[in-house]
């Protein structure tokens, strides 16, 4: 996701510089070329042979540490020019006050200042370090002159305290710079609506009839969206999955409540993914107090839910796409292709619980796309490049209706 890509690891002085190394590994691993600069006090602790065993590129500590290697060029500004993305982490309240200033006195600070890609600064320190008002001004200046500050985490610090200060966990920030460069934005300015995961309908106060679903294709589908740069909206209902970086996340938990939510977010959305497990069937009455067992058969009358694809569809706009999500375990291609006519859809992905490797639980996908003008059968991959594949479609169709 991240070939020939040029990443910029800026290291500074704070306890939490141990977690880049696994930054780095993870970058490389993704193909990115990372090049690391740290400041004097990041070496102690940890060394510059860490990163470039890792990374395979030289460290850099020092403005004027150059080999004759260097002597093409001015390691400073050559690395600073050819980044696509730079992230300074752990940043310390120095290092932010420095670039705030505009200050270049060592080589890290004289890297930042001549690049013109995004620049990704987590603060690290001490919570009353962070709080303090010169500090948050100088966070301030430079969320005003165009760096992107990611939040601290809260918990226990290294120096004792409890608080805002933590740096993120290392797939947190390996994941904020793919929102960055780890895709073309060319979904950027769309508003995307993903719903995602199973509904829990109640029976009591304590029991619910739900299913499957793990929510892995409707998140996936999220955060791809927002990769590509689209405004991202994702009504998911209860999953063990955490929100993707740059998305925003309504929770629900019945049917009634997913129709609710989608139908107010669809309002202003450009592409609307329906990949749920919504219940087709309700019960008719919710006990207020648990139902206690008793001899013989129960039996619980049910409901229809409202079919929300079906009202997305009829409630199309202009230029507005509509993708639903078919799971079958027969007729799969016959069923997903009179569910696209009937729902009046634009696409329906259709993927079978029979073939290994599809379905729920899974961390991979078989998929048909289902169309008016065909079918374009998808080979095993993962739910991420499924959700790229399914927005490349979508991108194609828009562009060919135009």
């Amino acid at each position: 996701m991240l070939k020939d890509k040029n990443i910029l690891l800026g290291v500074t002085g704070g306890i939490a510089a141990y977690k880049m190394a696994n930054v780095a590994s993870m970058l490389v691993k993704l193909h990115a070329n990372v090049h690391v600069v740290m400041t004097r006090n990041a070496a102690h602790f940890i060394t510059p042979q860490t990163f470039e065993v890792l990374t395979k590129n030289k460290v850099y500590l020092d403005t004027f540490d150059e080999t004759p290697d260097d002597a093409a060029h001015v390691p400073h500004i050559s690395l600073g020019t050819g980044a696509d993305c730079i992230l300074i982490a752990p940043a310390t309240a120095d290092v932010i006050g420095k670039l705030a200033g505009g200050i270049a006195d060592d080589m890290l600070t004289t890297t930042v200042l001549p690049a013109r890609c995004p620049i990704l600064v987590c603060p690290s320190m001490n919570v009353y370090m962070l709080e303090n008002p010169i500090v948050q001004d100088n966070i301030e200046k430079l969320k005003r002159f165009g760096y992107k500050i990611l939040e601290p985490s809260e918990g226990y610090l290294a120096c004792g305290y409890e608080g805002k200060g933590k740096l993120p966990k290392e797939e947190i920030l390996v994941d904020q710079i793919l929102l960055e460069v780890g895709h073309v934005h060319d979904l950027e300015g769309k508003h995307v609506v993903v719903s995602a995961g199973p509904t829990e309908e109640p029976l009591d106060p304590i029991r619910v009839i739900t299913n499957h679903s793990s929510g892995k294709m409707g998140y996936a589908l999220a955060k791809s969206a927002a990769m590509r740069g689209a405004r991202v909206t994702l009504v998911s209902g209860p999953t063990a999955l955490e929100a993707p970086l740059g998305v925003e996340l309504r929770k629900i938990h019945t049917a009634e409540e997913m129709y609710q939510q989608v139908t107010d977010a669809s309002k202003t959305a450009d592409i609307v993914v329906m990949a749920a497990a919504v219940a087709d069937y309700t019960p008719a009455t919710v006990a207020d107090q648990k139902i206690k067992k008793k001899e013989g058969d129960l039996s619980i009358p049910l409901k229809r839910t409202k079919d929300i694809l079906l009202s997305l569809g009829e409630n199309k706009r202009p230029g507005q796409f509509i993708c639903g999500f078919s799971m079958e375990t027969e007729n799969l291609l016959e069923n997903s292709a009179a569910k696209l006519a009937k729902k009046n859809a634009d696409m329906i992905c259709a993927n079978s619980l029979t073939q290994e490797g599809a379905g729920y639980q899974v961390d991979t996908n078989i998929l048909t796309l289902i169309t008016k003008d065909g079918n374009e059968q998808l080979p095993l991959m993962s739910k991420l490049e499924a959700a790229d594949r399914i927005y490349d479609k979508i991108l194609f169709l828009q562009e060919k209706k135009a």
